[in-house]
């Protein structure tokens, strides 16, 4: 199934040369073995982004892991993975040069936390979108609690305030420790522990084995 994907040209990422990290070596060997050497070349492009994030603005953050994400590909993850739902973390999502909404919204909110983006200021937000009559999934910063968040999304690439995506309607929304309901315009009804999903579980613990426990991914703010 992975095989399909490793032809697709990857130029339109600009690649710096960066001191890469151990670590960070490993990842792209890692990827580079199982999806072929364009895969490798995404992940050192993606190291390459954080790197130059990391001296700016957490508004320019947004746009900068919006943009670079926003480039692959989308393809449903019965024609990916071979399963119906499966949420692929981002060295998955990179080597295969594609994934869902899920996979654009986790590699999103992965990025950021390692720029050091605040747990607290995230939400994975899966809702219905409108128009498209689907479900889906985007990515909400807000800047304070009291804030209308911005929503990060692979459909409307522009960064916007949730207010003028009336196309969107939220069901629930998740961080790195929390569970909402979301119930009209507001932040929502916490429920409980993100660890309710096990969709969720599932990929923190294939993210922290695929990174080999490297302590980027604090969400115990």
């Amino acid at each position: 199934m992975r095989s399909r994907w490793l032809g697709i040209p990857f130029a339109i990422f600009s690649i710096a040369s960066i001191a890469l990290t151990q670590q960070e070596n490993i990842w792209i060997k890692a990827v580079q073995d199982e999806y072929g050497e364009r895969a490798g070349k995404r992940v050192l492009a993606w190291r390459d982004m954080l790197a130059e994030a990391d001296l700016k603005n957490e508004r320019e953050q947004l746009n900068n892991v919006n943009q670079f994400f926003n480039q692959l590909y989308f393809v449903d993850d019965i024609k990916l993975w071979g399963k119906k739902d499966y949420w692929a973390t981002p060295l998955e999502f990179l080597g295969a040069n594609a994934g869902d909404c899920e996979d654009f919204t986790i590699a999103k909110y992965f990025s950021l936390i390692e720029l050091g983006v605040s747990d607290k200021k995230l939400r994975l937000i899966y809702l219905k979108a409108i128009e498209l009559n689907q479900f889906h999934m985007v990515l909400a910063y807000y800047p304070t609690p009291a804030s209308v968040p911005l929503i990060l999304d692979n459909i409307d690439k522009e960064i916007k305030p949730a207010t003028e995506r009336t196309d969107l309607l939220p069901i629930y929304s998740f961080n790195g420790q929390h569970l909402w309901l979301m119930k009209g315009k507001g932040n929502g009804q916490q429920a409980g522990k993100s660890s309710r999903l096990n969709l969720w579980n599932d990929l923190r613990k294939r993210n922290d084995d695929l990174r080999l426990n490297h302590p980027i991914l604090n969400y115990d703010e």
